[in-house]
């Protein structure tokens, strides 16, 4: 089955419903490499809260990321900026509407370099040095908005 974006009664069927302090489904995961808060670069991320159910394929996407392009090439194209995962908050543009964030099944990486409009013609992540990277988020099961939808290529989220 391709991977795809859920709606938001499947994401309430499979992940439950959202709450601000994401109480029975959040859990921690340790990253395999640091990162850096992208708007604390001095501050180190080891680990950080997703939804319990993808805690384990979230981990695999950082392994095969460190195993495919290793720890310099990660410092170097900023594979290791860190933009959030778990953030009770409506989505962008939306009054009613939840962000996938506020389930924790959601993650932006580098969104300095990727910002929320830009198109493949401008987005970092639209290159091809980041195609690998986006493979392994499909091939465990994750989908890109940018590759999906060419906006928002900061965000990856479970698509299946």
């Amino acid at each position: 089955m391709k991977n795809r974006k859920l709606t938001e009664l499947e994401i309430v069927a499979k992940y439950g419903q959202a709450n601000p302090k994401g109480t029975g489904y959040l859990v921690s995961i340790k990253l395999p490499y640091p990162m850096f808060l992208n708007w604390n670069t001095s501050q180190k991320v080891t680990s950080f809260q997703c939804h319990k159910l993808i805690a384990e394929p979230l981990t695999n996407v950082f392994k095969d990321i460190l195993a495919h392009y290793g720890l310099e090439k990660i410092k170097e194209l900023q594979l290791d900026d860190f933009g959030g995962c778990f953030n009770y908050r409506m989505m962008r543009g939306s009054a009613k509407t939840l962000s996938r964030h506020s389930w924790g099944i959601a993650i932006d990486l580098d969104p300095d370099r990727n910002l929320l409009r830009e198109t493949k013609k401008t987005a970092r992540f639209a290159r091809p040095e980041y195609k690998a990277m986006i493979d392994i988020f499909y091939k465990h099961g994750f989908i890109s908005y940018g590759v999906e939808s060419d906006y928002d290529w900061m965000h990856f989220e479970i698509g299946i």
